[in-house]
């Protein structure tokens, strides 16, 4: 009898930091030298060298990824009685930023390929009250800025990008970051660059909205114990800003990998009904690989049979969840939406994903197939 074959984990943080042990340790102990661990001398070097690789002016470092949202947000004016449009598919997170803001979200649907905003939803959907728009660059893939900025910039509203999964995604060699007014990073340690902790930074070439937000985050500062607005403490700790000067340099290299082994399984699933990824360009850093089946919990149920774990990112659209219950967003009519959800599955994608467990995942695949699984 043949024994089962290794199981594939979605995703193992441990090789990362194991492959970096030395590098991390140096940095902490640098850190732990310092004998300074907030806002100090190793975030004002994270956010310039973050700053340089992304291409614009400034890099504020905060707390969080959704934070950076929320005060991206603040930054630009938005408050209560406000609307900020977004997209429902990206787990909530553009959400819970604009209610913190005081805001309300207007949900636009999404292109059916990219599964990002929708430029002509967008188009339709934008009235004058609505005071910015968020874009988020989901799995990785970027949105089509050109075309959201076209119909931004005819309303005169702000576009925000939401670059959390897309760290070092590109448009014509343009950088994700540095094309809306603000632009947020996560660095939650699954990221394509993560900390080892919590961490977020928004980045801008407004020097006016770089100045509000980087007082925003020490609780509206203007200077030390100077209170001009009401602001909030999130503030990158110096051990995460350490980490995450130490993983830079390796990043783009990461998301080479990461795109061989979305290249991999594309191929594996060649002249399937199952729609999955197929633009290995410069806009993609297959921050996760997502396919899409009708038969979707089947063949999830397959895969984990055969030791392949995957998840579901994200399974409750926004307008349908139980916090939305009863307000206008719930109202909401998103097809494209909905559908995605239904559909969506994710398998292991990570830079660390070892040669034979691409192989194991590109067997499974391959094996649903000639089961009619996928076909």
């Amino acid at each position: 009898m043949r024994a089962n074959p290794k199981p594939v984990a979605l995703n193992d943080l441990l090789r990362q930091t194991t492959a970096l042990q030395c590098e991390l340790a140096a940095s902490v102990d640098r850190v732990l030298a310092s004998g300074w661990y907030i806002l100090g001398r190793e975030c004002a070097a994270f956010e310039l060298e973050f700053a340089a690789y992304c291409g614009v002016a400034h890099c504020i470092s905060v707390a969080n990824g959704t934070d950076a949202l929320e005060l991206a947000l603040r930054s630009l004016g938005i408050g209560p009685g406000d609307t900020v449009a977004t997209v429902a598919n990206a787990g909530g997170y553009s959400s819970t930023a604009i209610h913190a803001a005081g805001a309300e979200p207007l949900y636009i649907d999404i292109d059916p390929s990219s599964m990002n905003m929708s430029a002509s939803d967008l188009a339709a959907r934008l009235t004058p009250s609505v005071r910015a728009v968020i874009a988020t660059h989901l799995y990785g893939r970027m949105a089509l800025l050109p075309a959201l900025l076209a119909v931004t910039g005819r309303a005169a509203v702000p576009l925000v990008e939401d670059c959390a999964q897309a760290h070092g995604a590109a448009i014509g060699g343009k950088k994700a970051g540095s094309w809306g007014a603000l632009a947020c990073f996560s660095f939650y340690p699954t990221k394509n660059l993560g900390a080892l902790g919590d961490g977020g930074a928004v980045t801008t070439n407004n020097e006016q909205l770089a100045q509000r937000v980087k007082s925003l985050r020490q609780y509206g500062w203007s200077g030390k114990y100077q209170c001009s607005e009401y602001g909030r403490n999130s503030r990158m700790d110096e051990l995460q800003a350490a980490i995450l000067r130490a993983k830079l340099p390796h990043l783009d290299g990461w998301n080479a990998r990461r795109r061989e082994i979305a290249s991999a399984y594309s191929a594996a699933l060649a002249g399937q009904s199952v729609e999955c990824p197929r633009d290995f360009g410069e806009s993609y850093v297959a921050h996760l690989y997502v396919i899409r089946s009708q038969a979707r919990d089947r063949v999830r149920a397959a895969l984990q049979a055969r030791g392949i774990a995957t998840d579901v990112h994200y399974p409750v659209p926004d307008h349908l969840q139980e916090a939305a219950r009863g307000t206008l967003a719930a109202t909401a009519q998103l097809p494209v939406t909905e559908r995605a959800a239904r559909e969506i599955l994710t398998l292991p994608c990570y830079a660390e994903l070892e040669d034979g467990e691409i192989s194991s995942v590109v067997g499974a695949l391959h094996a649903l197939s000639q089961e009619a699984l996928i076909d």
